[in-house]
């Protein structure tokens, strides 16, 4: 759904930006004589600049969020996946009878590989069988009852893993939805939309002039899509690498 939003987003601002010059282009003939004067252009493209200028900033603003939202959900993942290793080595560690709570912590980690490409959703929560695979693994530890004191050490070492492995998965959860507000991507393209207009007043009528604003158009629609795309980073062609998960997984597994 997020992917496709993007798409919708980035196709309405290249048919609006490319209307904008051309519709103005067309009106201006028909703007009466007195209109038409060159103080009358000199107000528009002062108006126009001072957009410029604000839609400049806007723009810095939401890449530096989409930015360090990325690089967050980034920095999670592979924590994730850490603490992952980790939960195992230490269920290795206390012995073969944690055997059965490897089992389920196995077979989330697999879940989360596997669908990690085929949704458009996080893939942290894809199903409620990855919650309960989490859950079945806090209660097998619940039952472990250690032999001794540094058994009961590694125990508690497991838990507290298993705590943080929980933590981060949530995290990740309340990251995945995106932190550019809607008004402000709004703003913005009205902004953009009243600067590609006053491009087009007074501009001369021919293939080249046309050609650069459908140009212009596409390429400010693609980047603007791309920044959206960074924002939710788990879906579309800027997404999360799950080779961190994918290299628990082969560490799960040996």
């Amino acid at each position: 759904m997020a992917a496709m939003q993007e798409i919708l987003i980035a196709v309405a601002v290249f048919l609006c930006l490319t209307a904008a010059p051309l519709v103005s282009m067309a009106v201006y003939r028909k703007l009466p004589a007195h209109h038409r004067e060159d103080d009358t252009n000199n107000v528009v493209r002062l108006a126009a600049n001072l957009f410029v200028v604000m839609t400049s900033l806007v723009l810095g603003l939401m890449i530096n969020s989409a930015k360090n939202t990325y690089e967050s959900i980034d920095h999670n993942v592979h924590a994730y996946a850490t603490e992952l290793i980790l939960l195992d080595r230490t269920l290795r560690q206390y012995g073969p009878e944690t055997g059965e709570v490897r089992q389920p912590l196995v077979a989330y980690v697999q879940r989360l590989t596997a669908g990690w490409a085929q949704t458009d959703e996080t893939p942290l929560v894809a199903n409620r069988l990855s919650e309960r695979l989490l859950t079945e693994i806090g209660t097998r530890l619940i039952a472990l009852a250690p032999a001794d004191a540094a058994h009961g050490s590694l125990l508690q070492d497991a838990r507290q893993h298993l705590a943080k492995v929980l933590e981060l998965r949530w995290a990740l959860i309340e990251q995945s939805e995106g932190t550019i507000p809607p008004p402000l991507i709004g703003m913005l393209i009205a902004w953009l939309v009243l600067i590609f207009a006053s491009f087009g007043f007074r501009a001369p009528r021919n293939a080249i002039t046309v050609a650069t604003f459908v140009v212009s158009a596409a390429l400010i629609a693609g980047a603007l899509y791309l920044i959206l795309d960074m924002d939710v980073p788990f879906s579309g062609p800027i997404q999360i690498s799950s080779a961190p998960l994918q290299r628990a997984l082969a560490e799960l597994q040996q």
